[in-house]
């Protein structure tokens, strides 16, 4: 399991499919809000003047020297809902996040987000 405090050191390093062909640079963490543990990551791609930020999961990540490999392929990444770079991530947006990995989405008990950004 990867630690909230070790993800940080990782920031601006490679991400990594399983191939390690390259899917972009590691911008920020967004853990989850019941655990407080890392659940997704965000990965810049793009070219300069159309970067964006693609959503990863981080579950069963693998943390290298100057990488992060992440167990889905580059092209199910880049498929993956975004935001701009400047732009922070809607309520609405993140089941859809979920959906795209084939994983289970559940808002919190009262209905609160499941991602925070760290």
């Amino acid at each position: 399991m990867i630690r909230s405090a070790d993800i940080r050191e990782w920031r601006d390093h490679d991400v990594v499919d399983p191939k390690q062909n390259r899917i972009g640079m590691l911008e920020s963490v967004y853990v989850d809000t019941a655990t407080d543990e890392p659940a997704m990551a965000t990965v810049r791609a793009g070219l300069p003047r159309r970067r964006r930020l693609i959503f990863v999961p981080l579950d069963d990540a693998v943390l290298g020297p100057g990488y992060v490999k992440v167990p889905y392929a580059r092209a199910q990444v880049r498929k993956a809902p975004s935001i701009g770079t400047d732009d922070v991530l809607p309520a609405e947006q993140e089941e859809e996040i979920f959906q795209h990995y084939g994983m289970t989405y559940r808002p919190g008990a009262g209905g609160e987000r499941r991602l925070a950004r760290r």
